[in-house]
């Protein structure tokens, strides 16, 4: 899905860039709209997304193609191979070269992509991981080895929480325990 979004907004570029500044200045503002899973638009985004549809055909023809495929993950295993099927030849026929080329990758990969479906496997943990990851490195900065960033991600990213005690209570004598 991330390839198809990045040929959605290639698609978007390569319009504004053909476009009057005034028609181009529409298409620039409509990213987020094409982007946006249809079930998650506002209502003014629904109005821009149906004004597009009249106003750039390739634009919106792009994101017709991202969302069938995005809708492909939803079908049963059986369907789903079919729907990719048709999906492929759909974005082969499109004329947008970055689907084109979508298309050429996804034929490439599309065993793989059809046992995600079937056994309902995503990356979504492991990218979540990677993100946690990443921010904890940026925190850990000041550490002056590997080991306390370790720590700091094992503590942060196994599930271990630590409780106090709660029936310790503060004193106001800071050297009694």
């Amino acid at each position: 899905m991330k390839l198809a979004n990045d040929a959605v907004d290639q698609v978007r570029r390569r319009q504004a860039h053909t476009l009057r500044p005034d028609d181009a200045a529409y298409v620039k503002r409509a990213r987020w709209v094409l982007l946006k899973a249809p079930e998650n638009l506002l209502p003014h985004e629904h109005e821009k997304l149906s004004a597009l549809a009249v106003a750039n055909r390739p634009l919106y023809r792009a994101y017709l193609l991202k969302e069938a495929l995005r809708e492909m993950y939803r079908f049963a295993p059986e369907r789903a191979a079919a729907r990719l099927v048709s999906w492929l030849a759909w974005a082969s026929r499109s004329r947008l070269a970055p689907f084109v080329r979508l298309a050429r990758t996804i034929r490439q990969h599309r065993d793989g992509i059809l046992a995600a479906i079937e056994h309902g496997l995503s990356n979504a943990r492991l990218e979540g991981l990677n993100s946690k990851v990443r921010l904890l490195s940026h925190r850990a900065f000041g550490f002056h080895s590997a080991d306390a960033l370790l720590a700091l991600v094992f503590l942060c990213c196994s599930g271990i929480s630590i409780d106090l005690p709660s029936d310790r209570r503060p004193t106001s004598d800071p050297y009694t325990i």
